[in-house]
Formats: structure tokens, C-alpha cells, sequence
């Protein structure tokens, strides 16, 4: 379904957008795309069981840019997890989507404006990246980014500190379309987390990630969702790992009405080794909806996935994977595993995993589970006279702790803990 011809979303529009010549261009060709495959339904298998077919592209309008002064400006949520990165980290704090303010650049690391230049050296765009059936909220974002950001990480420099960018939204019924480009050259490494966070406003937020992991490097990038309940999030995080690359890859989903992801991971370089994580818990009317392509072409990669999940009052969750090996990707080595806590009667989780493989030599599975906690440990607890709610609350903390302990960005975890925490006390109260 194209936008309508009353739409504020048309080919006018991305024209009057600011920007060089070259991202003008871009913005063109990604709306041409967009404007052909039109939005999603919930028929096609990749959509089954989101809440596409509500979302009204016409009910917004492309936002803009806001003020604010820096890190003391924003909520204290969102200040403290900024600060849990220690103080030695780079920050760059974007608004709307667009310019940002830069502070403490460490040596070997270079933030700017994204550049005509493809990430990772001559490599194809994300859209090509984004594995089968590549999603159309890519080419969105590419036809009404503001402002792409690139953190470049030179040949062999290893960061001391890590890079926190921050995307700052606001604005009743506006769409915001972040970018960021993450390139690590030879050997290099470094931690980066990205927070995409926003006001109450009824919003739609539309961010795309790029990440591109050089021969030999080691990146820690953990992607952190804290937008507001009317918030609706259309995210993509797209990865290219080289040969001998590691990447680990964390997502924490808390916020937004409808919040989904989409993570495609491309291990290219033979020997290139992903892990890819997440940890989202819904309560309320919320719905998180993650989808995953662990896609190898090299032989002898590997990847590993654990995802994990927790649903209360009449929240949903939807997490759908595939691992794809293509045809000369032998010795392949992938794994995916989904968990899912169900805390409540109106509560909905589904878990759909998947395999594609064109190669022989290869070791693949999957694994998913969807359940309720575990009486018999809430038995126990009780009969050492731990109270009801408390012991479901050491349950399922104790059930996410593993795949938070994984977060990518060192000091970070504490204050993950905390968030988890004061969603158990909102799904107590009913929230």
C-alpha cells in the first residue's frame, strides 16, 4: 500500500530536504524503492503477527530537530544510562534526527556527518545488506534521514572508552528518522551503545543502524529502545562482519506502544564470529516484535543468538528468526535460541525460528520455548518463606540476568538491572 496522494510522505517532500548532492541523490532512489514496495501487510509471512495493517503513515508528519543543552537536559532515565558508560566515554547527543553535539572525542575515533563513501570500503548499501526479503522501512529512513552519522573507528585503535550516541525525540504525531553508521577498520575495537529515546508524544520513529566490522576487529555494540508509550518504533540494524570480525550485538527493548526490530547480521569474511542478544519485557498494551536474519555467506563463520523476553498484563511479543547459509558458506557454525516468560492470563508471546540451508558440512538448530514461570521454583521459594510476588520477581530476574550479564558496553548493567526492576513494579500495578 503506497501513501496517499494527500500524504506528507511523497517525492516532493524528500526533495526539500537540506544536504549535499550525493545524499540528495540517495534520498531519491531510496524513495523510489519505498514508493514501489509501499507499506507492509500482515499477510506476508516476514509481518505475521505485528501490527502493521494499524499503522497510518498519513496520521504524521516528518519532524524536526529540538533544543536541548546536553546530558542534564534529558530525563534521568536516560541521563543516568548515558552516564553508566563512565566518564571518560565519547558522547554525541542527536536531536530529532538530525544535527548533534559531539563531547570528549577520543583518539583514533572520528564522528561526522555520514560521507558519499559506502560503508566498509566500497560495500553495497544496507538495503542490499538486509538480507532476503529486505525490509522497506530501509529505504524510508534512506529517503528522509537529516543527518546520517558515522563513528569511524581507525585501523588497529582500540577505544579506551566507549562511544554512547544518543537520539533525543519529541513531538506530537511526528516521524523521526535516525541513522548511524558504525565502521571499525583492521583490527581495530571498540564499544558503542545507541539509545534511541523519546517524549509521551504520539510518535513515529523509523531508525536504521549500519555496522560494518573490518578484518580482525572486535566491536561491543548494544542498541537501547526507551521511547515513550505512544510511541511507534519501525527499526532496522543491519551488519557486515569480515573475516576473523567478531560482533557482539545487544538489544533492549522497554518502550514504545509498537516497537519492532529488524536485525540482519551478513558474515561475508571467512571466520567472521556474531552474537547477537536481546532482552525486551512488555507490559501494559505494548507489543515488542523482533525479527532476526543470521545470514552466512563465508565458510567456517559463526553465529549465536539468544533472545530473551517477558510479557505481562495484556502485552505481546513476537520474535522470528532465520538462519540463511548460502551455497560455499561450508563449516558453518549457527545457533538461535528464543525464551519467553508469559506473567500474566492476557499476556501473548509467539516465537517462530527458522533454517534455510543451500551447503553441505554445516551445524545449525533452534530453539524456542513460551511459558509461564515455573511453579515448582515459586514452591520453593514459598516454602522458605519467600512472599508470592516477590519470588516471581527473583524469578524472572534471575531468568533475564544471563543475557543482560552479555551487554556489550562495560558499566552498564546495574542500571540495566534497574530498568528491568521498575518494569516488574509496573506490571504489579497493573500498568
Amino acid at each position: 500500500m503506497a501513501p496517499s496522494p494527500t500524504s506528507l510522505f511523497n517525492a516532493g517532500a524528500v526533495g526539500a530536504l537540506p544536504g549535499p548532492a550525493w545524499l540528495r541523490e540517495q534520498r531519491g532512489a531510496s524513495w523510489d524503492r519505498f514508493e514501489k514496495s509501499g507499506l507492509p501487510t500482515e499477510s506476508e509471512e516476514i509481518w505475521r503477527y505485528s501490527r502493521i495493517d494499524d499503522l497510518d503513515l498519513d496520521h504524521y508528519r516528518p519532524g524536526e530537530p529540538n533544543t536541548i543543552e546536553g546530558i542534564g537536559g534529558l530525563p534521568a532515565e536516560v541521563a543516568t544510562l548515558v552516564r553508566s558508560a563512565g566518564p571518560g566515554a565519547t558522547i554525541i547527543l542527536s536531536t530529532g534526527g538530525g544535527e548533534a553535539k559531539v563531547a570528549n572525542l577520543q583518539p583514533g575515533l572520528t564522528v561526522s556527518p555520514a560521507e558519499q563513501r559506502p560503508l566498509g570500503g566500497g560495500g553495497e548499501p544496507a538495503l542490499a545488506l538486509a538480507g532476503p526479503a529486505a525490509d522497506p522501512f530501509v529505504a524510508l529512513n534512506g529517503a528522509f534521514s537529516l543527518a546520517p552519522w558515522r563513528v569511524a573507528v581507525a585501523p588497529g585503535t582500540a577505544l579506551t572508552n566507549p562511544v554512547v550516541l544518543v537520539h533525543w525525540l519529541v513531538g506530537e504525531r511526528a516521524a523521526f528518522f535516525p541513522r548511524l553508521e558504525v565502521e571499525l577498520g583492521e583490527s581495530a575495537s571498540a564499544q558503542v551503545m545507541e539509545v534511541v529515546a523519546g517524549g509521551p508524544e504520539d510518535m513515529l520513529v523509523v531508525p536504521l543502524s549500519e555496522v560494518a566490522v573490518g578484518r580482525g576487529a572486535r566491536l561491543g555494540f548494544g542498541h537501547v529502545q526507551l521511547l515513550g508509550a505512544g510511541a511507534w518504533q519501525l527499526g532496522n540494524q543491519v551488519s557486515r562482519v569480515a573475516a576473523a570480525g567478531v560482533l557482539r550485538s545487544m538489544t533492549v527493548a522497554l518502550g514504545g506502544y509498537y516497537a519492532r526490530v529488524r536485525t540482519d547480521s551478513v558474515l561475508d569474511g571467512e571466520g567472521g564470529d556474531t552474537e547477537l542478544l536481546a532482552a525486551y519485557f512488555g507490559t501494559g498494551g505494548q507489543m515488542h516484535d523482533l525479527r532476526t536474519v543470521q545470514h552466512h555467506v563465508a565458510p567456517h563463520s559463526r553465529s549465536d543468538l539468544l533472545f530473551k523476553g517477558a510479557v505481562a498484563d495484556e502485552a505481546q511479543s513476537v520474535y522470528s528468526g532465520l538462519i540463511r547459509v548460502e551455497k560455499g558458506a561450508k563449516g558453518t557454525n549457527a545457533f538461535q535460541t528464543n525464551r519467553n516468560l508469559v506473567l500474566s492470563g492476557g499476556a501473548r508471546a509467539y516465537s517462530v525460528p527458522n533454517l534455510e540451508i543451500e551447503d553441505n558440512d554445516v551445524r545449525c538448530s533452534h530453539a524456542s520455548a513460551v511459558g509461564p514461570v515455573d511453579e515448582s521454583q515459586l514452591f520453593y521459594l514459598g516454602s522458605r518463606g519467600v512472599p508470592e510476588t516477590a519470588a516471581e520477581r527473583l524469578i524472572v530476574l534471575g531468568f533475564m540476568d544471563d543475557v543482560l550479564g552479555r551487554f556489550p558496553v562495560d558499566g552498564v548493567l546495574p542500571w540495566l538491572r534497574d530498568a528491568l526492576t521498575s518494569k516488574l513494579d509496573q506490571a504489579g500495578a497493573g500498568a
